[in-house]
């Protein structure tokens, strides 16, 4: 299992804030880059396409209220994963963030993919971030 983890950020917002928005899929969109396309959504799952590369399809299959969500594959994909959003509250109102991706690659996949997946993942988390201190 290959293990990818973005930078950690801090939001000023309370983790109980943090959790509930992360905790709804149909916010994720927000998120995305532009070669996201085809996004559709519901707040426990959602698909979308990546452009010129596979659709992907995730679901909450776990939450561990105000701490850690954990999205697993949802239909067709070309590896099973898992994505966590480890939330960590360091002060009031103040809360820190990391997203976790587990996946099942091949050495091949792994090297392909690794670098694009961390710059993905520290991607989500600075965006986030940035929404949450204009908000």
């Amino acid at each position: 299992m290959t293990r990818i983890e973005s930078e950690k950020v801090t939001v000023n917002k309370p983790a109980s804030e943090v959790f509930s928005w992360l905790s709804d899929l149909n916010n994720y969109q927000s998120l995305m880059p532009a070669q996201v396309e085809d996004w559709v959504s519901t707040e426990n799952d959602c698909s979308f396409t990546i452009k010129g590369m596979a659709s992907l399809g995730m679901a909450i299959d776990e939450k561990q209220p105000n701490t850690q969500i954990k999205l697993v594959r949802k239909g067709k994909a070309p590896f099973d994963f898992a994505l966590y959003s480890n939330i960590k509250e360091i002060e009031p109102g103040k809360t820190e963030l990391q997203l976790s991706f587990d996946a099942d690659l091949n050495p091949f996949l792994k090297m392909m993919a690794e670098k694009p997946l961390g710059n993905f993942l520290n991607m989500l988390v600075k965006k986030y971030q940035d929404m949450s201190a204009s908000s």
